[in-house]
């Protein structure tokens, strides 16, 4: 045989046994990732990083079992190498913001999912991890104009109408909230938060009555959260349906007796 020939062979076989070795790595770190043993993935990742100094997805895997792990700032070194290697990945920008998230550093947070805006104009993801980023830094209406946006890309998402309807309330927009949260019980009839935010609008707006009628909606799909008996009790007191109250109290106490603004209303309602 050709001596040239058997050197081409040669070499083709050591790069054939390199990418075996890399993807056999690969795929026992994400088995280990299934299996919650996520230093067990890291290790194997940080192995195809040791040959594959420039391999983006090690990288991000790395990343994501560093996150499992509550590492959060060992998940942002990974992810910020892995958009040093390729700035046009959005999924570095998203876990990154992600994890940037969990460590409250929402303006990083916001910066890294208008990066992945720019790169992927449609991608939800972006638009939903921005806004609660901007939420949580009382930018309401920023966080809005996002939910806006999310709900023009899938008008079929119960929550991001339920979840703009949240900022409407916090704008103190009653009527514009309460059409958010019709539209999120239309999409999913069953959500019991939005019947409870809507009881809550519609208290605010000074309709005790339908206000009830959702707290009752919302205790018929879930009896045993004891904030629905109590704020229907609360409603009814205003009301001056003094028994219905003193039962809705009562139920509060069955559900957590050691509420004690519940039994301080019960015994005010008693002496009415």
């Amino acid at each position: 045989m050709n001596k040239g020939l058997i050197i081409i062979i040669a070499f083709i076989s050591i790069l054939n046994c390199y990418g075996q070795t890399r993807d056999n790595y690969f795929e026992n770190g994400l088995k280990k990732q299934e299996q919650q043993n996520y230093a067990g993935a890291i290790l194997d990742f940080t192995k195809i990083i040791e040959s594959y100094p420039d391999d983006t997805a090690a990288y991000i895997k790395r990343g994501n079992a560093k996150f499992d792990l509550n590492d959060y700032i060992g998940a942002i070194s990974d992810y910020t190498k892995a958009i040093e290697i390729n700035p046009d990945n959005a999924s570095g920008y998203i876990y990154r913001g992600i994890a940037r998230y969990q460590l409250q550093d929402y303006d990083g947070t916001i910066a890294d999912c208008t990066k992945v805006i720019e790169i992927e104009p449609d991608k939800e993801t972006g638009y939903d991890l921005r806004a609660r980023a901007k939420n949580d830094l009382q930018n309401f209406k920023g966080a809005l104009e996002d939910y806006t946006k999310l709900i023009n890309l899938n008008s079929g998402n119960h929550e991001y109408y339920y979840n703009r309807g949240i900022l409407k309330d916090n704008l103190q927009d009653y009527s514009g909230a309460i059409k958010d949260y019709i539209k999120s019980i239309e999409l999913n009839p069953n959500f019991e938060d939005a019947y409870a935010r809507r009881g809550s609008s519609e208290f605010n707006l000074n309709d005790y009555k339908g206000a009830i009628a959702d707290y009752t909606k919302a205790i018929e799909i879930n009896p045993e959260n004891k904030e629905y008996y109590y704020k229907r009790g609360i409603i009814k007191k205003i009301l001056k349906d003094y028994d219905g109250a003193i039962a809705d109290f009562t139920k509060v106490i069955e559900i957590y007796p050691n509420y004690s603004v519940a039994k301080n209303e019960k015994y005010l309602a008693k002496r009415k």
